[in-house]
């Protein structure tokens, strides 16, 4: 993971920590001064809230707690590994695409990261420019040719 990712991830933590937690379990708190328990639904949902709060936070710090940060200094710019940046053109309909492969916790097309375990990036890894790479897809193969690899 970059150590961006990572700042990410760390920020997010502290985030639900810090304000998401308080704010459940005030609303906890407000919900059980209303009286019967047992036919309170505001009281219910928030403790449902809680839950699943509690669930993402432990998912967050078990993701960061297997998280290995990659020194971009050290990655070679000739051939497509994890935080390379690549320009493929797929071959049938001469749409160009740019990407940068990134661990699975960090990935997010909208923000040009695709994940290291699709099955794109999964037959881009050790390619170069200008190799060509055949991805299964359910609408059948699907031809990449390599553009560019950047950092």
């Amino acid at each position: 993971m970059t150590e961006a990712g990572y700042k990410k991830l760390m920020d997010e933590i502290a985030h639900l920590e810090s304000v998401e937690r308080p704010q459940i379990s005030r609303q906890i708190a407000e919900a059980r001064d209303k009286g019967d328990l047992s036919e309170n639904a505001e009281y219910d949902a928030a403790r449902e809230a809680q839950g699943l709060l509690e669930l993402k936070i432990a998912q967050l710090k078990a993701t960061v707690a297997n998280v290995r940060i990659i020194d971009e200094s050290k990655l070679s710019s000739g051939v497509i590994q994890i935080l390379s940046k690549v320009t493929i053109k797929n071959t049938k309909t001469g749409q160009q695409m740019t990407y940068t492969l990134v661990s699975e916790a960090e990935a997010n097309l909208r923000e040009g990261k695709m994940s290291v375990g699709t099955p794109i990036a999964k037959a881009l890894i050790g390619k170069k420019q200008g190799d060509k790479v055949q991805v299964a897809a359910p609408s059948g193969t699907i031809e990449f040719e390599v553009v560019e690899v950047g950092i």
